[in-house]
């Protein structure tokens, strides 16, 4: 092929399009479409307990857009980190969905599903083998810290997908991979350049965020043997220079590399110009082979339960000094907690976070001055639900009467809920930011070809 085309829908399959950017895709003459399922940027939950977060409902709604399309063009669908995690469940529960779609619009399909679940006993082994290393700013790893995990994933490079489409799937439903193993793996089996595809996948990972409006559809990208070109689905939408170079920023330590398990993408040499108002072309991307082929791991474990209360301050003496009460607030919890529940610190744990203040850059806010309002988080962290629970309890006068140092009155403040305290479950979190050397790219990962759908 002279040149291979990736539609890119969205950033995330259940986040939902316009089904009319899908049918210009196809109609630009679009070779394949990919989409990621998954992200850790949600947190550890999702991991640890191997749920979703999306809805069963928004991910069917996506399909169908995808199936119908791709099925009439004759092309196939790619689909990564299913289940926003990548365990083998949620490559399952999206395998279902898909199976049902698929037999409600009479469509034929051979869909095949990539696993890419760990088993710490297997991984011990590679860790005894000294094939095992941290990535910042993760330290060694230890066989209790993988035995600690609910749930390890491997994320794949295109290789897995590579060999599923050449054994005749149209769907392909993958375990954790990178995002943009998933866009690169069709042009990359059809020999295009490496530098050019991995640079293109990068760019078309997230959808339409590389464009004027990333609310308005995806994009198509154009990979030949010198280059790329991006184009928005939305013909009321643009691309630019800077969009498109400006997401090599985007969850990059470096914005002029990025590391796949394969080698690495190198953008300094890469030239952005603009075809005319909205198309953009990219030429010199490089990619270098690493030496060692590795598969990056993630994984989470419990960490206790936890409760939280919210409650919410207009009081502006309060407020003249927010900090200061905060400070009071966490020293009176405390001290209350090891009078009522005989509890010593290290038995539970407790976070305060002042919404409107500094919940988010804590000591890096840059504004100064009393806030007009602020929403009171307590996350309490315990070994046990009822623990956690009973230390919100105990907080709970505090977080709705404690006056500031000074005053001479009780404040009255309002809560978020009643009852007050919501008890949040299992806690987890990520434990693993490593890589595994690796002799195959297909070593760590379970392909089932699956056969043909049938209505």
């Amino acid at each position: 092929m002279d040149a291979v085309r990736i539609l890119s829908p969205s950033g995330m399959l259940g986040a939902g399009w316009d089904h009319a950017t899908i049918e210009r895709g196809i109609a630009l003459g679009a070779d394949v479409i990919s989409i990621d399922a998954g992200s850790t940027d949600s947190g550890p939950h999702y991991l640890g307990s191997s749920s979703p977060k999306t809805t069963a409902k928004a991910v069917a709604r996506d399909l169908r857009s995808l199936f119908t399309a791709a099925a009439g063009a004759g092309i196939p669908v790619i689909v990564g980190s299913c289940g926003t995690s990548g365990t083998d469940r949620g490559v399952d529960w999206v395998a279902g969905i898909a199976a049902e779609v698929l037999a409600e619009e009479g469509l034929d399909l051979k869909v095949a599903r990539i696993y890419s679940e760990q088993n710490a006993s297997d991984l011990k082994e590679h860790l005894d083998a000294g094939r095992i290393h941290p990535l910042p700013p993760l330290g060694e790893l230890t066989a209790e810290t993988l035995e600690s995990c609910t749930h390890i994933v491997g994320a794949m490079g295109h290789e897995p997908i590579v060999e599923a489409l050449r054994a005749g799937a149209r769907v392909v439903l993958a375990g954790r991979a990178t995002d943009t193993a998933v866009a690169a793996a069709y042009p990359l089996m059809k020999g295009m350049p490496a530098g050019p595809t991995w640079h293109a996948a990068k760019i078309v990972e997230c959808g339409g965020q590389c464009t004027s409006n990333p609310r308005a559809g995806g994009v198509l990208a154009t990979i030949d043997a010198h280059g790329f070109t991006i184009e928005p689905l939305d013909p009321a939408v643009s691309c630019t220079p800077i969009s498109v170079a400006a997401h090599m920023l985007y969850e990059s330590a470096n914005p002029y590399e990025m590391r796949e398990p394969a080698g690495t993408l190198d953008v300094r040499n890469a030239r952005y110009t603009a075809v005319d108002d909205r198309i953009v072309r990219v030429e010199g991307s490089e990619f270098h082979v690493a030496g060692q082929y590795t598969i990056k791991l993630e994984g989470a474990r419990i960490t206790g339960y936890e409760t939280m209360s919210f409650s919410a301050i207009r009081d502006p003496r309060i407020l003249a000094d927010i900090d200061a009460w905060a400070e009071l607030m966490r020293t009176v919890i405390t001290q209350r907690v090891a009078q009522t529940l005989e509890l010593a610190d290290d038995e539970y744990a407790f976070d305060l976070r002042l919404y409107g203040h500094n919940a988010v850059l804590a000591e890096l806010e840059p504004e100064s001055g009393p806030p007009r309002e602020v929403g009171v988080m307590l996350l309490v962290n315990a070994p046990d639900q009822a623990t956690a629970t009973a230390v919100a309890k105990v907080a709970n006068p505090l977080m709705l009467h404690l006056p500031a140092p000074g005053m001479d009155y009780l404040p009255s403040l309002a809560f978020a809920s009643s009852p007050a305290e919501v008890e949040r479950g299992v806690a987890y979190e990520f434990v693993l930011n490593h890589v595994v050397d690796c002799a195959a790219p297909g070593d760590l990962f379970r392909t089932e070809p699956g056969e043909k759908t049938h209505a």
